[in-house]
């Protein structure tokens, strides 16, 4: 038999995606992969059950269904005042992980040279092995995730092709501040540097923090590739709808990286969710509102059991540290976790490049009823594992 790609000992499977199955092993409320367990928009429903019946049901346009660009370049303007061609500076993908991995393709060479900040979602390391260039990761530093000024540009000193950012961070839930973004610009100039960004949590961000899109700061449209998603936004993962926006030399090139990749995303669902993407603001207010309130009953739960954990600025995942129960294995402390108290969690050791093994990730983007008894059966914990002892 002939040898396998070496790319494929690079990298395992996703961490995230496992702790599913091993949620689904031992009926383990899944707190693990992020996505809810309530409905979309009830109007994003009820055109999709209109369109089931009338289509379209065929290959759409490569780049993304016209209407559809439209309404992305509309919704984008309400939040940035930036005006978005939708023919020549959009490009409607397979969710955001097609759009992350068309944007690499799209900036590097193999051998080129990627900065990736960690803790960081696990498919821009395995984005970056797959196109063939090499990660420069740089420290976010707990307990508020800052990155050092000078270590940052010490990577920048390497040469890299681009830096990703993803805004707000999983799985710290950090927010960038506007000061350290124009930082982070003023070194992708210096150097000659692309900037993709990965936005899909933008409309989850908690108070005082403030979502500043990068693409708007002076002289930085031109090097970004701004990478979103509807997903977490209207409640539906499953849809895979995500898009790039960027000038058009830019777009040229992501169009022929994503025709062969995957052709074109869902033509039927690309035409249900044009409704959501025309919601007013209302929504993105009760949005926030709704996640707040989630925050808070995990985060009050936590403190109310005694477990350490961080204060997310945005997104909707928080790390709990571990230290205190022993294990050297945070993916055996996981598996436990499912097995013997029925909640799943994803090892923070997938998201660090550093030695960290203290940390697991939970999502709370699940009903209030659903958080609850997820908290109940975390109270069982110390006694489970003190039992193990």
């Amino acid at each position: 038999m002939p040898e396998l790609s070496k790319k494929i000992s690079l990298f395992t499977d996703s961490v995230i995606r496992r702790m599913t199955r091993i949620s689904e092993e031992y009926h383990a409320i899944n707190l693990s992969q992020g996505f809810p367990d309530f409905s979309p928009p009830q109007e994003i429903l009820d055109r999709l059950s209109e369109v089931a019946q009338k289509g379209p049901h065929q290959y759409g346009l490569t780049w993304g269904a016209e209407n559809f660009r439209r309404a992305l370049s509309e919704y984008h303007y309400c939040f940035t005042k930036q005006r978005i061609d939708p023919e020549k500076e959009i490009v409607v993908t397979c969710g955001s992980t097609e759009a992350m991995m068309a944007a690499v393709m799209t900036v590097t060479n193999p051998g080129d040279k990627i900065i990736v900040f960690s803790p960081f979602y696990e498919n821009y390391g395995a984005d970056t092995i797959l196109s063939g260039a090499d990660p420069i990761y740089v420290p976010l530093h707990p307990p508020l995730f800052d990155f050092n000024y000078e270590e940052l540009e010490e990577a920048f000193k390497k040469k890299p092709k681009a830096l990703i950012l993803c805004n707000p961070s999983n799985p710290c839930g950090k927010v960038f501040t506007k000061e350290e973004l124009e930082y982070i610009a003023f070194l992708a100039k210096k150097y000659d540097t692309f900037v993709i960004t990965d936005e899909v949590y933008e409309h989850i961000v908690y108070k005082p923090y403030v979502h500043t899109y990068f693409s708007t700061l002076p002289g930085m449209y031109e090097r970004t590739l701004t990478c979103g998603s509807l997903s977490k936004t209207y409640s539906i993962t499953g849809w895979r709808l995500g898009y790039i926006m960027a000038p058009p030399a830019i777009i040229n090139g992501a169009k022929q990286i994503h025709d062969f990749l995957t052709v074109a995303a869902a033509s039927p669902l690309q035409e249900a969710a044009i409704v959501g993407l025309k919601f007013g603001k209302s929504y993105y207010d009760d949005l926030l509102s709704m996640y707040t309130h989630k925050r808070t009953i995990m985060m009050d739960g936590l403190d109310t059991l005694g477990i350490s954990h961080t204060n997310p600025q945005g997104a909707y995942y928080i790390l709990l540290d571990i230290s205190e129960y022993g294990f050297d294995n945070d993916l055996e402390f996981c598996e436990l976790l499912a097995r013997d108290v029925g909640v799943g969690a994803v090892p923070g050791s997938s998201f660090f490049k550093e030695p960290v093994y203290n940390l697991i990730r939970l999502h709370f983007a699940k009903s209030d009823q659903t958080l609850y008894e997820a908290l109940n059966r975390l109270e069982k914990m110390k006694k489970i594992i003190q039992k193990r002892k």
